[in-house]
Formats: structure tokens, C-alpha cells, sequence
């Protein structure tokens, strides 16, 4: 058992408001440098909505992630041995500026002395690329609230199966379908990013798993930037490196919390401490994709088994990050209650950032017939839900819907619980049969109340003590005994923490 451990995320989606808050604490703080300004490491998408950069989903176009070849064994999407040198000087994968948007400003200095006229003077739009007069025809946000439905929408790929019916009823009530989806790097386990880079730039740093670009090494290969199959390595175009989210190690490595994390005003957001086996990474990047999901949960170690206690002894982790790791809400979420998932795991990068699926109200003009079972009496309004579960499939399910029903079941079954007790509408044995049809005990539907609602900072934010110091030891070790203690394979040897 080689036991690792990673700093991972979750991410509510029924409590984001779509506020933007977030990107722009994390715009103000690291991409505020010339070459940046397109760049948004953090951003809010609107679901359903094609995203930024512009269907970054759709792989048939961009080529990210992993994929099983003939003999079932994972082979980089975009890039390879016999690929990489026709690729030199184009790959005809990688997103353009077009893709993404020309970022600008405006020529403000012209409402002061633009010469005298008979309307009143506007600030023309100008590109921050050029410094020339553009017209704006894209943003990072452009089809923000479905603005641009369906003309943008309509093309999400997650909409693929989708019944046509259920594409007319999705889009006939136009603002009160999108959810919103906040996202940032995943930091993955096994990070196609990493394995892409030709000249060892991109690494995971062996603390806590965060993936990180080293500016040194980087030669503007720009592989990152295709392998990634959620965009989230971007190029500057000024200094001829690539960027991308660090999650603020900085400030975690200081006890605070990741800007977007810290000025979050829905506070869906959560951080901790998880414990994997790194030796079983590519097994499980390779399982079929119906079986991704819980191949990803059984990487994550139980870090109250005394077991997987000595084995991360063994390998060097600190007793404060074992303690971190056992009061971690990410492991709750995730494993012992099951209710997040991860973002398009039938990428396999094996994504640390997951995602709780959000509940919608039921279609207004879904007429229920009649009802068989108890079961879909009492659940039938997660599948006459406005976002139809098949999207959401797509999206956190690898399109197979078991692990997303089960999470609104269990979702919905806790709010009928709450209902119960606070207001007294909903009657006291219906609320129990929800809770045991939903695999959920009145204990652990308090625990997750209390989490998502009455939750502290110090509840959402458990952030152990960096130790770098100690890590730093790593370096001294023979260079054949780090490889082996890699983060999966194909990632290249840890050149340092």
C-alpha cells in the first residue's frame, strides 16, 4: 500500500448563486499580469451552456484526457510518441484565442478629450492583445444565465441522448432551468497534464498533491495545454509560459484558505485532507467507465484504519495531516456519504474536485401518472426535475445515472427529514421511509445537515500544517527510490516537492 496524501476539494452546487465572487478574488490576486488577462483559472459556467473555453467538454474537438487503447491500456488523447513531433509547430487540438475570448478594456481617456459633439461620447472597446478598437463577440462568462440560449446552450455536449422532448421542455422555460458550475484545476490524481509535458515542467508536489507548473522548466510546448481536458492550463502569450491554478499553496501553506474558497458567499465550498494508494491509480484510470466512480472511491483510504495509519507512517506523512485527514469534510462527502462526485471521471485524470449535484423543482406542466412502486412515489420528482437526469449523468456519471440518483435521493430524503422536524408539515414516518429508501440514517442526515448548513469556517476548512520542511527531506533520498514513490505512471520522476 503506497499511501499518499492530497489536498481535495468539494464544491455544493445547490448552494452556488452564481455570484462571480470567486473569480474575481482570484483574477485580482494571480492573473492580473500582462499575458494573463484572458486567463480565469477560476470561473462560474452556466449549465447548460458550452462553458469557457467554448464546449471545453467536447473531446471529439480537443482530444483531452486519457483513453483506453486496443489492449485496455490508458494512452494520452492528444499526444504520444508517434504524435508529438508532427504536433511541433501545431497541434491542431489546442484552443485558440477564439475559443476563449480577446480580452480588452475601454478607451476611457476619449469621454474626457474626444472633441465636442452632439451625442455623448462612449468608451470604445479595445483589445488588451492588439491595442486596437475590437467589437466584443465573446467574455469568460458570455452566456452567463443562459444569455445566449439557445444559440450557446443548446450545444452543451452534456444535452447528448437527451429525448428531444426533454430538450424542448429544458429550454421552453428558458431562466428557470441553468444551474451554475463553478470550476477550478482538479489537481488530478493522474493528471494528463503532467504526463504530456515533454520537458518535465508540470509536476505534483509530494506534500499534497498540487499540481504545479515550474516556470524554469517550461519551453512553451503547450502539450499542457491540449492534454487537459478541462482547460485549465492556460499559455501567456508574454512571458512564453504556461499558468495554471495553484490552489493559493501559498496561503495553505500558511493555514488560510484558497481565495476562492475564502471569499465564497454561498460558502459551497469545502477543503481537506484525503489518504490514496498511489499504487492503484492506473488500475482504476482503467476500469470501464460505468465502473469509474467507484473504482476513484476505492483510491481513498479509510484514515481511521489503523492499517492505512502505519502504511502512511511508512511513508513519511505526519501525524497532523493523518489527524487532518480524519476530520476531513471532502471524505465525508465522498466516501462515507457518497453524495459528491467527480466532473467528467470518464476522462480519467481521476479529478480531486468534487462536485455535490444540485436538485431542481419539478417540471409545471409534468403530469405524474400512475405509481407503482413506494420508491418512485416517493422520488419520483428527481426524474420530473426540471435538469433532467440523463444531463446530469453526462456530466458526474460518466452518462450512467446510479450515483447521481442516489445522491438526490439522499439529498431530497434529508430535506423531507429537516421539513419533519423544523416546520412539522411533512409526517414523521414518511420522512423515515425517505431516509432508509435513501441509504441514510437519521444520524448521518444530521451530520450532513449540520455540514452543509450550520457549517463553521473551521468545518469546511481543514487545512493541515504544511510540514514543507520535512518534505524537503525527500530530495535527499536516491533518485530510484522517488520514482517508485510516483504519483501513477506515465507522470515522470519527481523532480521535487
Amino acid at each position: 500500500m503506497n499511501v499518499r496524501s492530497q489536498i481535495s476539494m468539494v464544491f455544493h452546487l445547490d448552494k452556488c448563486i452564481g455570484c462571480h465572487t470567486c473569480s474575481i478574488a482570484c483574477k485580482n490576486i494571480w492573473t492580473d499580469r500582462k499575458g494573463t488577462e484572458y486567463m480565469w483559472w477560476n470561473n462560474v459556467e452556466t449549465k447548460p451552456g458550452t462553458g469557457y473555453p467554448t464546449q471545453w467538454e467536447n473531446q471529439e474537438k480537443y482530444r483531452g484526457g486519457w483513453e483506453l487503447d486496443s489492449r485496455g491500456a490508458l494512452r494520452l488523447k492528444s499526444t504520444g510518441r508517434a504524435r508529438i513531433v508532427a504536433n511541433i509547430f501545431h497541434n491542431p487540438r489546442m484552443p485558440t484565442m477564439d475559443d476563449y475570448y480577446e480580452p480588452w478594456t475601454y478607451d476611457y481617456q476619449h469621454l474626457f478629450n474626444g472633441p465636442e459633439e452632439d451625442d455623448q461620447p462612449t468608451a470604445r472597446p479595445i483589445s488588451l492583445v492588439t491595442g486596437r478598437l475590437i467589437d466584443i463577440e465573446a467574455g469568460p462568462n458570455w452566456d452567463d444565465d443562459l444569455g445566449g440560449s439557445p444559440v450557446y446552450a443548446a450545444n452543451d455536449v452534456n444535452l447528448a441522448g437527451l429525448p428531444e422532448h426533454e430538450r424542448e421542455e429544458l429550454f421552453a422555460i428558458e431562466r428557470l432551468v441553468f444551474f451554475y458550475f463553478p470550476r477550478i484545476c482538479n489537481h488530478c490524481l493522474n493528471p494528463s497534464c503532467v504526463a504530456a509535458c515533454p520537458s518535465g515542467a508540470l509536476y505534483k508536489r509530494g506534500e499534497d498533491g498540487i499540481v504545479l507548473v515550474d516556470q524554469n522548466r517550461c519551453r512553451a510546448w503547450r502539450a499542457c495545454v491540449a492534454a487537459c481536458p478541462y482547460k485549465k492550463v492556460f499559455y501567456n502569450w508574454f512571458t512564453g509560459k504556461s499558468e495554471k491554478c495553484i490552489l493559493c499553496f501559498p496561503r495553505l501553506e500558511t493555514g488560510q484558505a484558497p481565495a476562492c474558497f475564502h471569499s465564497c458567499v454561498g460558502r459551497i465550498r469545502y477543503l481537506g485532507v484525503l489518504l490514496y494508494d498511489a499504487g492503484g491509480i492506473e488500475a482504476a484510470a482503467s476500469r470501464p467507465a460505468d465502473e469509474l466512480v467507484d473504482a476513484q472511491r476505492a483510491l481513498i483510504l479509510d484514515p481511521h484504519d489503523s492499517t492505512v495509519i502505519a502504511a502512511a507512517r511508512r511513508s513519511g506523512i505526519h501525524e497532523s495531516v493523518i489527524e487532518a485527514a480524519q476530520r476531513s469534510p471532502v471524505y465525508k462527502f465522498v466516501t462515507q456519504w457518497k453524495i459528491a462526485l467527480p466532473p467528467h471521471i470518464e476522462y480519467r485524470t481521476m479529478p480531486m474536485l468534487f462536485y455535490v449535484p444540485p436538485m431542481s423543482p419539478v417540471m409545471a406542466n409534468r403530469e405524474n401518472g400512475a405509481i407503482e412502486h413506494v420508491s418512485d412515489s416517493l422520488f419520483h420528482d428527481i426524474d420530473d426535475a426540471r435538469v433532467p437526469m440523463r444531463f446530469l449523468a453526462n456530466l458526474f456519471g460518466a452518462g450512467y445515472e446510479r450515483h447521481v440518483r442516489y445522491a438526490l435521493r439522499k439529498q431530497k430524503a434529508i430535506r423531507w427529514h429537516r421539513r419533519a422536524v423544523t416546520v412539522g408539515d411533512v409526517d414523521r414516518d414518511l420522512a423515515d421511509r425517505m431516509l432508509h429508501e435513501a441509504d441514510c440514517s437519521v444520524e448521518e442526515a444530521e451530520a450532513i445537515y449540520r455540514l452543509t448548513s450550520l457549517c463553521t469556517f473551521d468545518d469546511r476548512f481543514v487545512i493541515p500544517p504544511s510540514h514543507r520542511e520535512e518534505a524537503l527531506e525527500l530530495l535527499e533520498e536516491p533518485q530510484q527510490h522517488r520514482e517508485s514513490a510516483g504519483f501513477g505512471f506515465l507522470t515522470g520522476p519527481r523532480r521535487g516537492l
